[in-house]
């Protein structure tokens, strides 16, 4: 690659639990002998995200090309932490062939792209596409982007929804801003949950995109890299609702960590984790549990009442810390109550 050669960098959005990690595994593993750097933007302190990926470092994407930036959404950070990090990896002797960012499902891709104009880094790097994942069961099932209609008779029942949900929003802009869209999930969803997702998608979009299924992330990169958007040229194609605005905040969201004692039954943890969706309205729940006589950890990831876990690695030296990142709109975080729903698990698989 000639220093005038522009590295090309793949923005991957989504909303939360969309399957953005999985997909990027999937292209670590599958890379066609591209050096690849990868970073990782968490919403929250503990990340889980890049230590999943780290686990997946080979010499195509070693270990100190995993980069997680978590002190905060990277659309509202790109002057603190996503240009000094672009401009370490640029610095490198080794530099990466292609660059994959993968965002937090809360953040807006379009001011990211416009961090790409930066002095210090627009000749040095170009946006090859945004890839937005969209859960398709989900917005099969009408959440993030009700239709006019739906719409209308939520209004009619509930005064409170006058306006926009903010995860509506956000799913809105990333639709909105990408070059394609990947609908995970696609086994759960079916021929007629697909259908109906994509048609959400399509009333959506501002353009014609191309909308594919994804099952486990596995897909042929070269569908996924190589799309030459240039998509920091590009703009004004790519409406956001937040146009406009100098800045952004995301005051709709929050987290909290809840550090737990070890469990004996993950089961019970699983039951907890479904009745805090149901109950307080708890939108993602990821981070790794110590079950009591194994040695290996737990590694717990929901979405709604959607969980999975799996035991991934031992805890070798790491000291045996149970913590889960909680995430929920703002008014629907009760971390007392949160707290106690998820200590009640552990004390009730104990008793």
């Amino acid at each position: 690659m000639s220093d005038l050669t522009k590295i090309p960098v793949t923005v991957i959005t989504g909303f939360l639990g969309a399957g953005k990690t999985t997909l990027i595994r999937h292209l670590m593993a599958n890379s066609g002998g591209r050096k690849l750097a990868v970073l990782v933007n968490e919403f929250g302190t503990v990340g889980v995200d890049g230590e999943i990926l780290r686990q997946c470092a080979d010499e195509n994407c070693p270990d100190e090309n995993i980069v997680e930036l978590a002190n905060g959404c990277i659309c509202c950070t790109v002057a603190d932490e996503f240009i000094p990090t672009i401009e370490a990896l640029m610095a490198r002797a080794q530099k990466p062939d292609h660059i994959l960012i993968e965002t937090s499902g809360l953040a807006l891709p379009k001011p990211l792209l416009k961090a790409f104009d930066w002095p210090a880094i627009r000749s040095k790097i170009t946006v090859d596409g945004v890839i937005a994942l969209a859960d398709a069961e989900a917005v099969a099932a009408g959440r993030f982007a009700p239709d006019v209609a739906a719409v209308d008779a939520q209004r009619q029942a509930d005064d409170s929804l006058d306006h926009e949900t903010p995860l509506s929003e956000v799913f809105e802009d990333q639709i909105a801003c990408a070059d394609l869209v990947l609908l995970s999930k696609a086994d759960l969803a079916g021929e007629e949950g697909l259908a109906a997702a994509r048609a959400v998608i399509e009333a959506e979009a501002p353009r014609k995109l191309p909308i594919l299924p994804l099952t486990e992330g596995v897909i042929d990169a070269k569908v996924v890299l190589g799309l030459e958007a240039a998509a920091e040229d590009d703009l004004a194609a790519r409406p956001s609702h937040h146009d406009g605005a100098d800045d952004h905040e995301h005051d709709d969201f929050d987290t909290v960590v809840i550090e737990l004692p070890e469990i004996e039954d993950p089961a019970s943890l699983v039951s907890a984790i479904e009745r805090l969706a149901r109950e307080q309205r708890i939108l993602r729940v990821k981070g790794h549990i110590a079950v009591t006589g194994k040695p290996m950890r737990l590694l717990v990831q929901a979405v709604g009442e959607r969980v999975r876990h799996q035991f991934d690695r031992p805890w070798g030296a790491d000291p045996r810390r149970s913590a889960l990142v909680v995430i929920a709109e703002h008014d629907d975080v009760d971390e007392a109550a949160i707290r106690a729903v998820l200590l009640g698990a552990c004390e009730g698989a104990s008793a």
